[in-house]
């Protein structure tokens, strides 16, 4: 049975919003200039980083958020704490309705997934995943 996780610390917040600054700095978004950086937190302190990468086709555009939980997945981490997200925007960005739901994917009502936002001034916001995405769809 899942546990319930301890809340994220101020200072582990501080750190992925870190982390996802430095990993919107590897964007590729040529056609919109919309740089996002992400970084996942797992239970065991790993983080892993994602960015946005645009393609001349949109809808082959992988958003930062979804490359983040990609790599952790891909290294074995199922375990996802907490993501953060740092745009470039001037106001507050949040996942998009995909990432939302992959974001949901990961996350139960028992151990919810902190999601952490920031604009491109510092200004963030602390959310769980149920605040963004309520009555989300799961079928485990």
């Amino acid at each position: 049975m899942e546990k319930a996780r301890p809340p994220i610390t101020p200072q582990q917040i501080d750190n992925l919003r870190a982390e996802a600054r430095g990993a919107r700095d590897a964007a590729y978004c040529p056609y919109s200039n919309f740089s996002v950086g992400a970084a996942a937190l797992c239970s065991d302190g790993s983080i892993f980083r994602g960015c946005n990468v645009e393609n001349a086709s949109y809808g082959l555009t992988v958003c930062a958020e979804r490359s983040a939980i990609f790599a952790a997945v891909s290294a074995g981490h199922i375990d996802i704490v907490a993501i953060a997200l740092v745009s470039s925007a001037i106001k507050l960005a949040r996942p998009c309705g995909a990432c939302r739901q992959v974001i949901a994917e990961f996350s139960s009502a028992i151990a919810p997934i902190t999601v952490i936002s920031e604009s491109l001034g510092g200004e963030h916001v602390v959310e769980t995943l149920a605040d963004l995405l309520p009555g989300q769809f799961t079928l485990l």
